[in-house]
């Protein structure tokens, strides 16, 4: 049932986002984003935060950077590393999908009641609380 929910969502948010302009988004560059969004990092710590090769990683990064979700930077510190950073394109992006899962809950509260919908979400926080990781892995490309 978690894993048809989240389908679910995840093509109404979709269609929500292309509505909205976005409608070139990957099924991965959520990940990304959230990984991305306070932290840029260089293509080798984003395919470990993944889960998944290099190679697979700069797959994505390159769909998105020919996107313009992200965009690459030398590293002040280091000038043989490339720093990923989101644009203000990815910026955005966040927030129209953050909205919008605020909408969800909101209508879900609506139609099932707040009382519901609290213990639904005290369910799925324990569920990501006994999780061994942050975010969810991608599998390897």
């Amino acid at each position: 049932m978690l894993n048809l929910a989240f389908g679910s969502f995840k093509e109404q948010l979709h269609q929500h986002l292309a509505q909205q302009g976005y409608a070139d988004v990957g099924s991965s560059f959520g990940y990304v984003f959230r990984l991305l969004e306070n932290n840029p990092q260089n293509l080798k710590q984003l395919a470990e935060s993944l889960g998944m090769t290099p190679q697979g990683a700069l797959k994505i990064v390159n769909d998105m950077e020919a996107k313009a979700y992200v965009r690459r930077e030398d590293d002040a510190t280091d000038a043989r590393v490339r720093l990923l950073h989101l644009t203000p394109r990815a910026l955005a992006l966040m927030k129209v999908a953050r909205a919008f899962h605020q909408e969800f809950e909101h209508r879900l509260i609506e139609s099932m009641g707040a009382s519901k919908i609290k213990a639904m979400r005290a369910v799925l926080e324990q569920i990501t609380a006994d999780a061994d990781y942050g975010l969810p892995k991608l599998r390897p490309l």
